[in-house]
């Protein structure tokens, strides 16, 4: 991998997604996601990364 944000791909910023959300981190995972899906030149792939990877702070939790 590179050093250079530049050099960086779709698929280096979804490892990243996925080793935040491994390391308890959603938010850092959607973030990553989301550069990914934007790097991604088909749309429902982009979709799809977006679906796997939800703004954690847009969904929430019912409790009683």
């Amino acid at each position: 991998m590179t050093s250079d944000p530049a050099g960086l791909t779709a698929s280096d910023y979804l490892d990243g997604a996925r080793e935040m959300t491994a390391a308890d981190r959603p938010y850092l995972a959607h973030l990553l996601a989301e550069e990914a899906a934007r790097r991604t030149t088909d749309p429902a792939t982009a979709a799809g990364i977006r679906a796997g990877f939800p703004d954690p702070t847009a969904t929430r939790e019912e409790t009683d």
